[in-house]
């Protein structure tokens, strides 16, 4: 373990310090691990470097003193930027490190990642998350990990810090899949609340007892509970942008496209949000904006006054 380590537990290092990445790493220190932190825009790291985090100039100067080290940023060029970039992890590493990507990127980034990181006798986990910034906040975000099963047990306590929901899915990758598997599957679920949402307020429903009414039947859905009490007060700042949902959807289509496999309710939620998209500012309304663009379809607005 490095020298840094306290009370037999790994250093760890957190890359990415945005909506997700902050919040889990205030986690990490509260469960008592030191913590190495690098964020591209310094400045955002200074919340965690007042309860005790050590900040670093570059991902290799982080990687250098940490045992684990999480990597949560945008998309794939970024994550293989911070990795195996000019000062990336892969020049700072040290021998049986971990490396933990908790971003949402392709499988085939992931897997090429890991067998440059092999060489350095590194290994890696994918372990995408799923909660949003309330399940970051939380620390009960859902975690898919795919890597060797001991390496996945090795860090389970690390992942715990900040989740509660952590399975193994299998190889490297496959958390990355499993990720792609969720985000269609709450998209469609997303889409069907702005549809019936939208039908009500058509139709003159009280729509704050629509809810009440539907949150204990079978319609009920985490985006029926979490997000539709936001649309109705036309709260429209993310926990999660409409930017990366649109990455995350584009990725799931093109693992689609290589598995012959069709998504048409994916498909349709990816145009859609493009209606969004073309509002000013619109990509980084939260993803839940989708209502937007059903509402202008529909001619009217899913609001309580």
């Amino acid at each position: 373990m490095n020298s840094q380590s306290v009370n037999t537990q790994p250093a760890v290092g957190f890359i990415g310090l945005g909506i997700m990445g902050k919040p889990m790493a205030k986690n990490l220190i509260k469960a008592g691990y030191h913590l190495n932190v690098y964020n591209r825009t310094a400045s955002k790291a200074d919340e965690l470097v007042a309860l005790g985090a050590v900040p670093h100039a570059s991902p290799a100067a982080l990687a250098s003193k940490s045992d684990v080290i999480i990597v949560m940023v945008s998309d794939s060029g970024d994550v293989e930027q911070v990795v195996l970039g000019p000062s990336g992890v892969i020049e700072g590493v040290q021998r049986g490190a971990v490396v933990i990507i908790t971003s949402t990127i392709s499988p085939s980034t992931v897997r090429n990642v890991a067998a440059k990181l092999a060489q350095k006798d590194v290994e890696v986990l994918d372990a995408p998350v799923s909660g949003g910034e309330e399940g970051a906040k939380n620390a009960t975000l859902s975690i898919m990990v795919g890597g060797k099963r001991g390496i996945f047990d090795r860090c389970l306590p690390i992942l715990r810090a900040v989740g509660t929901n952590v399975v193994h899915m299998g190889e490297v990758g496959m958390g990355e899949m499993a990720k792609l598997c969720n985000q269609i599957m709450a998209s469609l679920n997303l889409l069907a609340m702005c549809e019936g949402l939208t039908l009500a307020a058509k139709a003159g429903l009280d729509l704050e007892k629509l809810l009440e009414a539907l949150q204990g039947g079978a319609a009920r859905s985490w985006a029926l509970v979490n997000q539709a009490p936001k649309v109705l007060k036309g709260d429209f700042r993310p926990g999660f942008t409409i930017k990366l949902q649109q990455k995350d959807l584009r990725l799931a289509l093109g693992a689609a496209e290589e598995l012959h496999v069709p998504l048409l309710g994916c498909s349709l939620v990816h145009e859609l949000y493009k209606a969004v998209e073309a509002e000013p500012g619109g990509e980084l309304f939260g993803n839940h904006a989708l209502i937007r663009a059903i509402e202008k379809l529909a001619g009217c607005e899913v609001r309580v006054p």
